[in-house]
């Protein structure tokens, strides 16, 4: 087995809460606590104080803590929000390692020579660090990724642990430290409750009883890590910018003017083979102004629907371009996907790219939200469940559309809906108004559904299906029964008699 090599582990402490704080723009110091699977994952120093830990479930948090800020974990935004920092210690040394958002490692021996020592290289890593705002970042040197990061843990805010002592720096911790649960649950009752302890048991016996994983881990407790650091390839650079001097003030000037910027943009997501989904416009004016919108698009983005796209996000930004004129316009990838590539003209992508650009050129001259889309949110009423978005825009649906819901109207959905329901009545064939009883069950069949003074006759008609949302919540309580009705000229109905009693219509399927 290959000795470890020595590594240098930087470790951002808390770094889920970190990075939430740093995405919302919240100064620490406020009890917060991010959770997963209703189990706390993270949490603040304050939150701490207060009684919340790693682990514990999110009720029994709330109630150590009432003031405690619950985050859902983001495994996106912790990556996102760390790609600064990562670029940061990449300037300081080169061979950065992202074991997890808020962990790197990196080989210990270039820095060291360069800095003139190990504490002198952890050091000054965490001064490159203090510009961009992070003061409580710890530094573990030691022989090994493992006993770097424990010594990480440990460090304040740094920890040396000399060559060759790793075996006796990691004996005194506990066995959770491996981070195998299984492991960790066990060996406590079999009596081996150290890292020392379990290096000390026979290496044959380990293999017997937990295999290949209980072999590697026991190396790990004995300070025999031999994880290469793997240095990450950092991203391609594919953004674009262009300045403009002086400053220009029409649209159309701009627009001309970035026409090469955008051939330049494209030609490098074309050398990179990636195709590009979403684009990034930021336009800047010379008083510091900035517009900034992300643009969909079905297919990869061309020179010319580059320019277009700036062109109309001038126009709707008539304040800075009218007001202030332009001295920057930045173009970068905002979703890049390595799966579409193709080469030009191998598939059909005319209508789409003709349709777009349409309905694109519409909405400039009506306004952003001018041109709209419809998508299915979630929710248990058909006027909630339809979203409008204006075009070019990601669909953001208030309630997700991947929960249960029940009670909600399954597919297919009417044609038609309704954005305010309209006041309908349904009677019996004695002229009754049809109710629904506490049963479920209806006091007569509907035989006559009146709208707007029109009668028609109900050929067939199904249901009740009734909904029951937030009993919690007297404020918002909804109780009511869904019914299917075909009229005789086969129109097809969705009505809805609420607990008072009134019917309604919510859509109708043409």
């Amino acid at each position: 087995m290959p000795a470890p090599t020595r590594c240098l582990v930087v470790w951002f402490p808390d770094w889920p809460v970190t990075a939430w704080l740093r995405a919302q723009g919240k100064p620490p110091g406020e009890p917060v606590a991010v959770v997963g699977a209703n189990q706390v994952v993270s949490c603040s120093g304050a939150a701490r104080e207060a009684g919340v830990w790693r682990g514990q479930r999110r009720r029994e948090a709330q109630a150590a803590c009432p003031d405690l800020v619950v985050v859902p974990a983001d495994s996106v935004r912790d990556q996102r929000v760390f790609e600064p920092l990562i670029a940061r210690l990449e300037e300081l040394s080169p061979g950065v390692w992202m074991i997890r958002p808020g962990l790197v490692a990196i080989r210990a021996r270039g820095p060291s020579r360069y800095y003139g020592g190990e504490v002198e290289a952890a050091n000054a890593l965490l001064d490159g660090l203090v510009p961009l705002g992070m003061i409580d970042v710890r530094v573990g040197v030691a022989d090994g990724v493992f006993t770097a990061e424990q010594a990480a843990y440990a460090a304040e805010p740094v920890l040396v642990v000399p060559p060759g002592e790793s075996a006796s720096f990691l004996a005194p911790l506990p066995v959770n430290r491996l981070g195998d649960d299984d492991l960790s649950g066990l060996l406590p009752r079999l009596g081996v409750r150290r890292l020392g302890e379990f290096a000390a048991m026979n290496p044959a016996a380990i293999r017997d009883r937990f295999g290949e994983r209980g072999v590697r881990l026991h190396a790990l407790a004995a300070g025999a890590d031999s994880r290469p650091v793997v240095p990450r390839v950092p991203p391609q650079d594919l953004a674009c910018q262009v300045e403009f001097e002086p400053p220009l003030a029409l649209a159309d000037q701009v627009a001309f003017a970035v026409r090469a910027t955008a051939g330049r943009f494209v030609a490098g997501l074309a050398a990179a083979r990636l195709v590009c989904t979403e684009l990034r416009v930021r336009i800047v004016s010379e008083r510091g102004e900035s517009a900034e919108r992300v643009w969909l698009h079905p297919a990869a983005f061309d020179e010319a629907a580059v320019t277009d796209r700036v062109r109309w996000q001038l126009q709707a930004a008539a304040g800075v371009t009218v007001n202030a004129p332009v001295c920057r316009v930045v173009l970068e990838p905002a979703a890049v996907d390595a799966s579409a590539h193709h080469e030009p003209g191998l598939f059909g992508t005319g209508p789409d790219e003709r349709v777009h650009h349409t309905l694109s050129r519409v909405q400039a001259m009506l306004g952003h939200a001018g041109v709209v889309t419809a998508s299915i949110g979630g929710g248990r009423w058909l006027a909630e469940r339809q979203v409008l978005v204006p075009w070019g825009d990601r669909p953001v649906v208030p309630y997700p559309a991947d929960q249960p819901w029940p009670g909600h109207l399954p597919a297919p959905f009417p044609a038609a809906v309704f954005p305010v329901p309209r006041p309908v009545d349904v009677l019996s064939s004695g002229g009754a108004r049809v109710g629904v009883d506490d049963r479920g069950m209806v006091s007569a069949a509907p035989a006559l559904l009146v709208d707007e003074d029109e009668r028609r006759r109900v050929a067939s008609w199904a249901g009740p299906w009734p909904i029951d949302e937030r009993t919690w919540d007297p404020d918002r309580h909804r109780s009511a029964c869904r019914f299917q009705v075909v009229d005789a000229a086969q129109g097809a109905w969705l009505l809805v008699l609420d607990d008072g009693g009134e019917w309604w219509a919510e859509g109708r399927y043409d």
